[in-house]
């Protein structure tokens, strides 16, 4: 977690990190998972990060022994959220380069009808959908609604 953590303070992706360290994206996503790394890797990590050895280590071990080093419940909100904003970009490329992909396949197979609109029409509505969860403009379902429904089905509050 505090490689995870340190990154994160750089603002780097995973594969910035991966880059900057000469390490692999798998061994950056293993480290920042909880897997022990090698002194190979501790010693690229600890140059990147402009930073010793012994002074990871002893973060990593602290880690280990008395979770001192977990990240905050803020900083876990601001992750998820920054997931959600990336799995919904993801959706919006993807739903861009179909609609444009059979659009063009329409052009070409029926030219007289375009019912490409309507592929684009129904996916859009899903689109929409997940930017209205995403930046939670209406939070029906948020933060506040899950809490209340917890303490409904505990019967206290929490």
């Amino acid at each position: 977690m505090i490689i995870r953590k340190l990154r994160l303070q750089k603002a780097w992706s995973q594969e910035q990190l991966a880059e900057a360290s000469g390490l692999s994206l798998r061994t950056i996503q293993r480290i920042e998972r909880g897997q022990t790394p090698s002194l190979e890797s501790l010693k690229s990590l600890a140059a990147v990060f402009e930073t010793t050895v012994a002074s990871l280590q002893q973060e990593l071990t602290m880690k280990a022994d008395t979770n001192t080093a977990a990240i905050s419940d803020q900083e876990n909100k601001v992750i998820e959220q920054v997931w959600a904003i990336k799995a919904f970009y993801s959706h919006l490329i993807q739903y861009g380069v179909t609609i444009i992909t059979l659009f063009i396949i329409n052009y070409f197979v029926s030219p007289h009808y375009y019912w490409a609109w309507w592929v684009a029409l129904g996916w859009g509505v899903g689109v929409i959908s997940h930017a209205l969860d995403t930046y939670e403009v209406f939070n029906l379902f948020g933060s506040k609604w899950e809490k209340r429904q917890i303490e409904k089905r505990l019967g206290r509050k929490l």
